[in-house]
């Protein structure tokens, strides 16, 4: 029996195509059995990005439920690193597998080729939790009404913006401000960014794909993840629609995650 991580979680989840897409290449998973909620954000045109996000989604999932349970004496797919907690390790390795995943898809159909995807995901422990990432789509955390970004994005402007050559507000208006500097491709094993924290009851988590934040501001999604009359699905709802009053130039997918008291 897959066991149940201790924290608990109020989520919900809506993903669009936007009003300039005709179809939608952002894929997602929401499974609080085993604590995992991942966004991908997939790459290379029609139907190549929407395979490369589902073949990244579907083996992320897959590896995180075969090792549900497992310790750190288990046989690993890569080294374990004992310098990060264990469900950190599953998280790592499972994005690794899914790199390859995707060369695998390449490599049987030509059609594929150039296909990428970025991948955010939250996977919860018994008390704790970890955040790991690839590429630009972000995890946010509304902490005591403050709202923080817990990812840094793989991209072109973000690099400027953190070297001081580039301001926050050039970044969004920047003709390159897509181009991701590091995603889940087929190629060589990826460097995953890993985040440990606590979650606490209250809390208010935000994984979205790049489709919200290029168009809202951090205090636009602020105001929208503070407001406790509405429900998950209602703000989830309200984050991508206010997307596409914007312009909805991409695809949106905004999953939120409450933290429960237990």
């Amino acid at each position: 029996m897959t066991p149940t991580p201790t924290l608990s979680f109020s989520w919900a989840v809506i993903s669009d195509p936007g009003l300039r897409r005709t179809s939608n290449e952002d894929s997602q998973c929401t499974r609080p059995d085993v604590g995992l909620f991942v966004v991908a954000d997939g790459m290379g045109g029609h139907v190549a990005g929407e395979v490369a996000s589902r073949v990244a989604v579907e083996a992320i999932q897959s590896f995180i439920e075969e090792t549900a349970g497992a310790d750190k004496n288990r046989t690993w797919p890569f080294p374990f690193d004992p310098t990060i907690s264990l469900e950190a390790n599953r998280l790592k390795a499972a994005f690794r597998l899914a790199n390859r995943k995707i060369a695998a898809a390449i490599a049987d159909s030509q059609d594929l080729r150039g296909m990428a995807t970025t991948a955010s995901a939250f996977l919860s422990g018994i008390r704790t939790a970890c955040v790991a990432h690839v590429g630009d789509s972000r995890v946010y955390v509304l902490r005591d009404n403050t709202l923080s970004q817990l990812t840094h994005d793989h991209s072109w402007v973000e690099e400027q913006v953190r070297a001081g050559t580039m301001s926050p507000t050039a970044a969004r208006q920047h003709p390159w401000r897509n181009v991701v500097t590091r995603a889940l491709s087929g190629g060589e094993d990826p460097e995953v960014d890993v985040t440990e924290i606590t979650p606490q009851p209250g809390e208010r988590y935000l994984l979205c794909s790049d489709g919200l934040f290029t168009v809202l501001t951090d205090p636009q999604i602020a105001t929208v993840l503070r407001d406790r009359a509405a429900s998950l699905q209602q703000i989830c709802q309200r984050l991508v629609d206010a997307a596409n009053a914007a312009g909805g130039p991409d695809n949106i997918t905004a999953l939120v995650l409450q933290v429960d008291a237990p």
